[in-house]
């Protein structure tokens, strides 16, 4: 039942704060919470970036000697067509073989990337 408006009823509490204050110091303490869950993630973060530096560098270093295997093995079947068809016959056929395996690699990845979409 409801009081009637001339009956006072209790009075605030001393220690109750305004809820202005209460809001504000709750946006405070959110935002502090968002500073230390940003600050962790860039840790873990740079603690595995540098878990991945060496790893990353030594793939690239294989990736360097990959592509110069390739270069000698296409020289070498280049000259070793030299000496059957003539230099420019054989380094013209190590060409289309070797662009021939890559178009064909190249078409395989387009095939089963679109099979994943």
């Amino acid at each position: 039942m409801l009081k009637p408006p001339n009956e006072p009823g209790p009075g605030p509490v001393d220690n109750e704060r305004p809820v202005g204050e209460l809001v504000h110091e709750l946006i405070e303490d959110g935002k502090a919470y968002a500073r230390a869950e940003l600050g962790l993630v860039k840790a873990i973060a740079a603690s595995k970036a540098a878990a991945f530096r060496l790893p990353a560098i030594l793939f690239g270093a294989a990736f360097v000697l990959v592509l110069a295997a390739i270069g000698a093995l296409s020289y070498g079947v280049a000259a070793g067509l030299a000496t059957l068809i003539g230099p420019f016959a054989g380094g013209l056929v190590a060409f289309l073989l070797f662009a021939g395996v890559a178009g064909g690699l190249a078409w395989y990845a387009v095939k089963k990337l679109r099979e994943e979409l």
